[in-house]
């Protein structure tokens, strides 16, 4: 295409519609586009296969993530504890973290006290309370579930995104929650940045704190994640497969928010191994980070991070839910403090009601399904 001329026909087209205004014209233009792009996103949209039923196991369910899906894992684990077996929380804080303080918002404290406070972190304490008064008003399930999970935990000391402390006083959560010490693992690594950790040489180095926040430590963390939360020391997990042989599926998210309340991008993943298209295999859901959904970087975290080979030779179904970026939430978060609330004024961002969390719930119940 050439600039000049479509800079000239544009002229003409003022001059031969001299009752219109430059305003009036750029309008027109940009409707006519914004018609366009919707247009083209309907029809990819409407290409999209729904979410399969495929028998899963719902008994053994787990999550995990990182940063913002590290808070996210952590208040779905809470919240339906009934339902879960354990956690994966890698850079994040405990239950309610944006929502302990009575002086400082959500919003704003997501983005300070739950990441580099310039004091002491959130308490524990604070959150084990308000973990007991959700349950209690019904908007959680009993806490004491916890009991019965294996909860793993990772902070890098080169972390400039959220600082070790938070992640001590999750610890100290479960610790309150009376979940057995042999069943924490807490690994804090020396030269470890902001990042899923993986060892992959085309990663990030490992102190590193920017996207795709993939970083090579030299070890495979989601592999040490389901180990915890799966094996056990008379059924150890099979070695991963060295190349995933199941399907990465794409799905349309949007039938788990038809409202559009739960800022839920139209595209997500599931990683089924083929031996699951058969038996009836166990579920876990991988929450990415900020900037790290498939708009940001693509498929490389539901490729990337590990999960798939792991999953492929020990009968896992891997969940890869993604939200969408929005003027509130610019990066694409997970919801940990309030953007998707229905009242801004009495935030649910941490509740079996909260628009993100029942969607994500809801996908997990589309996996438990009879197979069609």
């Amino acid at each position: 295409m050439n600039p000049a001329a479509t800079h000239n026909n544009s002229l003409s087209e003022l001059d031969r519609q001299p009752r219109r205004s430059w305003h009036d014209v750029l309008r027109a233009r940009f409707s006519a586009v914004v018609l366009i792009a919707a247009t083209v996103s309907c029809a990819h949209a409407a290409d999209l296969a729904p979410l399969p039923t495929l028998g899963a196991d719902l008994k053994h369910t787990s999550v995990s993530g990182l940063s913002s899906g590290a808070f996210m894992a952590a208040q779905f684990d809470v919240a339906w504890s009934s339902r879960l077996i354990g956690a994966g929380i890698v850079a994040g804080g405990a239950f309610d973290c944006a929502g302990e303080s009575a002086f400082i918002a959500p919003a704003v404290a997501a983005v300070t006290l739950c990441m580099q406070p310039a004091g002491a972190a959130p308490s524990a304490e604070g959150a084990w309370r308000a973990a007991q008064r959700a349950a209690k008003a019904g908007q959680i399930d009993d806490p004491a579930n916890l009991r019965e999970q294996r909860i793993y935990l990772f902070s890098g000391a080169k972390d400039s995104v959220v600082a070790t402390r938070v992640v001590d006083q999750a610890e100290r959560f479960y610790g309150l929650a009376q979940v057995p010490r042999t069943s924490i693992e807490y690994q804090r690594h020396p030269d470890a940045g902001h990042a899923l950790i993986t060892n992959r040489p085309e990663d990030s180095p490992c102190d590193a704190n920017q996207s795709p926040y993939i970083n090579n430590c030299g070890f495979e963390q989601s592999h040490e994640i389901l180990r915890w939360i799966y094996a056990r020391p008379n059924a150890p997990l099979n070695a991963p497969a060295t190349q995933p042989g199941g399907q990465l599926l794409s799905f349309d998210q949007r039938e788990f928010d038809p409202d559009r309340g739960a800022s839920l991008a139209d595209v997500a993943y599931v990683y089924v191994p083929a031996d699951c298209l058969h038996a009836a295999c166990a579920v876990h859901v991988a929450f990415h980070g900020c900037v790290q959904n498939a708009d940001a970087v693509g498929q490389r975290f539901v490729r990337g991070a590990g999960y798939n080979e792991i999953a492929d030779t020990n009968r896992l179904i891997v969940l890869y839910p993604q939200a969408a970026k929005s003027a509130v939430n610019p990066l694409g978060c997970w919801d940990f403090w309030g953007y998707t609330s229905p009242d801004p004024d009495h935030p649910n961002f941490n509740t079996r009601e909260a628009p993100q969390m029942a969607a994500v719930m809801k996908m997990i119940e589309r996996l438990g399904g009879a197979r069609q």
